[in-house]
């Protein structure tokens, strides 16, 4: 029976890049997204590709209700998840404190925070429900950031978000460990996907210039690294993992050619 994966966030960035890794390897995927014609696209790729089957959950994870019956009205043949990309999130604006557009801090905090824990918490009671003698009972990654380890001009609410995902995967990992299921944060650094774009509103000079100077990561190095930590042994557990370019060392300093 082939394994499954549930990933949200999955039209674009880091999540439709871990779809095709995962489906690559032969795991049935749930995809997760607000635009349903994106989620077809990807959808109708990969079953041709990769010949597995692919359930589609379009629902915005900052919708509790959404979040919640969607997943417990999926196929029961679905509800055996083995891995959960909790992937949504966003950044929105750069301004300073002052500044900033309180309208984008609660987007920020409505979709990195509430909306991890929500669906975290509905696939993690399937894992538990679906409890047996094997190790892991599943596992569960949460994409953090560099910005949850370093706080940065400018940065503000969106790396508190950040901040608060790390304490969240390190709370659920105590949490859930009496369930054996497996909880890893990952946290890249500049990543050429089009988070930039977004948090810059549809501003592609502004967007461009982050990358500048700069063989930043990409949404296919992030995959490789998610679905490597899901092939380690079933006893170890890589809790926390901070991926960065070469030519970053930390969120504030860069070595741009």
């Amino acid at each position: 029976m082939p394994k499954i994966v549930f990933i949200t966030g999955a039209t674009s960035g880091f999540g439709k890049d871990c779809a095709y890794k995962f489906a690559s390897h032969g795991y049935d995927v749930i995809i997760n997204g607000r635009r349903k014609d994106r989620l077809q696209h990807i959808a109708d790729e990969i079953e041709q590709k990769y010949n597995v089957a692919v359930l589609q959950l379009e629902f915005d994870v900052r919708d509790e209700s959404a979040v919640f019956t969607s997943i417990n009205n999926m196929p029961e043949e679905w509800k055996q998840i083995d891995v959960l990309v909790n992937n949504a999130g966003l950044a929105l604006g750069r301004d300073f404190f002052d500044e900033a557009d309180t309208d984008d801090w609660n987007i920020m905090i409505d979709t990195n925070i509430k909306g991890l824990l929500y669906v975290a918490k509905a696939v993690s009671q399937l894992m538990a429900a679906n409890k047996s003698s094997n190790i892991p009972a599943g596992h569960i990654i949460n994409m953090g950031s560099i910005a949850g380890k370093e706080v940065y001009e400018k940065g503000n609410v969106y790396c508190a978000t950040k901040f608060a995902v790390d304490a969240i995967s390190r709370s659920m990992r105590i949490d859930l460990m009496r369930h054996n299921i497996k909880v890893t944060s990952i946290n890249p650094g500049a990543a050429d996907t089009e988070f930039s774009l977004v948090r810059f509103k549809g501003d592609e000079q502004t967007a461009e210039k982050v990358y500048e100077g700069l063989t930043a990561l990409t949404g296919e190095d992030v995959a490789e690294v998610v679905y490597y930590c899901t092939t380690l042994p079933p006893h170890v557990c890589v809790n926390d993992l901070t991926i960065t370019c070469l030519q970053q060392a930390n969120s504030v300093y860069f070595n741009r050619k």
